[in-house]
């Protein structure tokens, strides 16, 4: 029997990989335990999870299509949403949640949908104001407030 490297293989085993990398770094944070999680328990719990479903991923792989025969012509777009969101991470910081979250959804709806500008403009800013309300306000998650200082 020959054995093929199938497209579940690769993601499966990349997911695991990132996982490792994952646990590695949050090594440090303390678990805790259920009564009293500690900062590294969500990061481990979800990790752990990830890497299971992985896992599963690559036991059912003979179903997927083999790497080999993957169409690669959609890479231009997967590599620009890759850049536009590592370009939102990178300014998070210093802008902010509201001004980078709504120039990140504008970016994607713009320049990778090709959707009207105004049209998006007033999705990304009610979206990003839901979520600012939601997270930052409701479950009274801390956001970077940035250049707004709000």
């Amino acid at each position: 029997m020959i054995f093929r490297i199938r497209s579940d293989h690769v993601a499966g085993a990349a997911f695991i990989m990132l996982g490792v990398a994952v646990f590695a770094i949050s090594g440090d944070l303390p678990f805790g335990r259920l009564s009293a999680p500690g900062a590294g328990m969500m990061p481990k719990l979800l990790t752990g999870l990830m890497m299971l479903f992985a896992a599963l991923i690559v036991i059912g792989a003979a179903q997927s299509q083999e790497f080999a025969a993957i169409d690669w012509s959609d890479r231009g777009h997967a590599a620009q949403v890759v850049l536009i969101t590592a370009g939102a991470v990178a300014a998070y910081q210093p802008l902010g949640f509201l001004v980078a979250m709504a120039l990140l959804v504008f970016a994607l709806l713009v320049v990778i949908e090709r959707r009207n500008a105004l049209a998006a403009a007033g999705y990304s800013v009610a979206l990003t104001l839901f979520a600012y309300w939601l997270f930052g306000k409701a479950l009274k998650a801390p956001l970077e407030r940035g250049i707004l200082w709000f």
